[in-house]
């Protein structure tokens, strides 16, 4: 029997958690709940979920927080869920390890679209080459590991793709859209702010001057490009 891909869902409004768990339930998904950021935690840490949906607004401790509790150890795609929907709220929730950012009330519809893109995280891009090593980071599109200085980095599933997709593209300027279609989905198009917020991670990890970039390089108001001949 295949496994179930296990979705963690946390909300204190119980109305929200039972109906997206029933719709969940009946796509075939295992399903796990929480009522308190608290709870999320625990439960992250105990059933490793393939995706953990959080909403912000929750007792004991908020969905941010959560999400940066369990980012200190779980790279699995974190979505979530808010009434509040400018983009500073949603760059602070990029900021603290989330990977996607939903402004309630939202559609089911677009809830499992979200859900499929993070997924997609899961299973990553396919690139044609086996490796590429860029100075002193070496990545391993078999294994989907990264090295820099021989030690393995610890990516979010996201910052692996985002990374895997400007590396397979060498020396090309990527715009912000085709990036977010790649990475993201055909749904995303006009969150430019994902693209800034994810970059700036990935060069805090990758770069050896972050502030001054030779691996990632921004193309002002069109996009970035990976520096092909980086030494």
């Amino acid at each position: 029997m295949a496994k179930k891909t296990k979705i963690l869902v946390a909300d204190d409004e119980p109305k929200i958690l039972m109906f997206v768990r029933a719709n969940l339930e009946a796509r075939g998904y295992e399903v796990h709940t929480a009522r308190d950021g608290v709870e999320a935690v625990d439960t992250a840490s105990l059933v490793s979920p393939d995706v953990v949906v959080l909403d912000v607004n929750m007792p004991r401790m908020d969905g941010i927080e959560a999400c940066r509790r369990i980012r200190e150890w779980g790279t699995m795609p974190i979505i979530i869920l808010s009434v509040r929907g400018d983009e500073r709220d949603k760059v602070q929730a990029l900021d603290e390890g989330a990977d996607d950012y939903m402004t309630k009330p939202f559609g089911l519809d677009e809830l499992l679209a979200r859900i499929r893109v993070a997924l997609r995280h899961s299973t990553g891009l396919v690139s044609t080459a086996p490796s590429l090593k860029a100075g002193d980071l070496e990545i391993d599109f078999a294994s989907r590991v990264v090295r820099r200085h021989g030690e393995v980095l610890k990516l979010t599933k996201t910052e692996y793709e985002l990374l895997a997709y400007l590396a397979s593209n060498p020396g090309k300027v990527l715009t912000h859209k085709q990036i977010l279609h790649s990475v993201w989905g055909p749904e995303y198009g006009e969150e430019s702010e994902y693209v800034r917020v994810f970059i700036r991670q990935l060069r805090s990890k990758i770069e050896d001057d972050p502030s001054s970039p030779n691996l990632i390089i921004t193309e002002p108001r069109v996009g970035y490009r990976f520096a092909a001949g980086a030494a």
